[in-house]
């Protein structure tokens, strides 16, 4: 299954773009379960547990923005709430999550992060992705969608099932995706003479941006209720900072992207910070996309 295999092409009701043809549920779950984890993929995206542990600082100052936001729509804590975290991976947010007093449950296809959560005492499953009903029918208070929607196969089944299945009535959907095809990644491409590097199946088989997002959710009958954005970590590139096929100085502006956000946290200015991202995210710009979206 790889890569060059594929064309990208626009979804005809929602905008945002699909690898095609979609590989089948059987070749997903063989990616997964063979190279997702092993590959060099989750050291360059951040998801290995490695990155997840040494940046758990910063990592759990969003968690803590999350959880605060959540309360603040639910218009309650979340200590009588049942949450579903579908695509998990190594449980950190869930583990965030269960210390506030949430009902935790996840599920993830790659069988070694399921095994670690289990050892954390984690309520995790394994799952292909092709369905979220996994937990004897049960309704959620949150269902959370982080860095998921551009794996799966069908994302509009999914928000449709997450829509009539799994979410309770004025429940709330959190979805975070890549910002992709955004400006800054166009330009760094003509500067560097460099293909669309954000462009990876089978690891990515969606490309959203805020309108693509909002088109989806919306079109659904979710209604957005708080949408922003992230660091423009494709900043670098246009700084000269090539980081693309770069590990090392990948990781270097990481690290400054850290370091700018807990310098500003840390000084007092964490709502600038937030007002910040949010008007990136307004003109499709930051490296994600983050939205909350009710169940109307």
């Amino acid at each position: 299954m790889l890569a060059e295999k594929f064309s990208i092409k626009k979804n005809p009701d929602y905008g945002f773009y699909q690898v095609q043809p979609t590989p089948t549920q059987a070749e997903i779950a063989k990616y997964y379960a063979d190279e997702f984890y092993s590959s060099a993929y989750p050291q360059l995206n951040n998801s290995s547990l490695e990155v997840q542990e040494r940046d758990k600082e910063f990592n759990d100052l969003h968690r803590s923005q999350m959880y605060q936001k959540l309360c603040e729509l639910l218009g309650k804590d979340l200590s009588d709430c049942k949450v579903l975290d579908f695509g998990c991976g190594w449980g950190q947010a869930l583990k965030y999550f269960k210390s506030k007093g949430a009902d935790c449950y996840g599920c993830d296809p790659a069988i070694e992060a399921v095994e670690y959560c289990q050892r954390q005492g984690l309520n995790v499953v394994m799952t292909q992705m092709a369905t979220l009903k996994i937990f004897n029918d049960k309704k959620f208070d949150v269902v959370m969608l982080l860095n998921v929607l551009e794996h799966v196969a069908d994302p509009v089944a999914t928000i449709r099932e997450i829509k009539k299945d799994i979410l309770k009535k004025d429940g709330i959907l959190v979805v975070e995706v890549p910002n992709d095809y955004n400006v800054f990644q166009e330009c760094a491409t003509k500067l560097h003479n460099i293909k669309q590097w954000w462009v990876a199946p089978p690891a990515h088989l969606n490309y959203f941006n805020k309108d693509t997002l909002t088109s989806l959710l919306n079109g659904h009958d979710f209604k957005i209720e708080y949408l922003t954005g992230s660091f423009p970590l494709e900043m670098f590139l246009l700084f000269g900072d090539n980081y693309i096929g770069n590990p090392t100085l990948g990781r270097e502006c990481h690290q400054k992207r850290v370091a700018f956000e807990m310098n500003l946290v840390a000084n007092g200015y964490e709502k600038q910070l937030q007002d910040f991202y949010k008007a990136l995210a307004e003109v499709n710009l930051g490296r994600q996309i983050l939205t909350y979206a009710r169940n109307v």
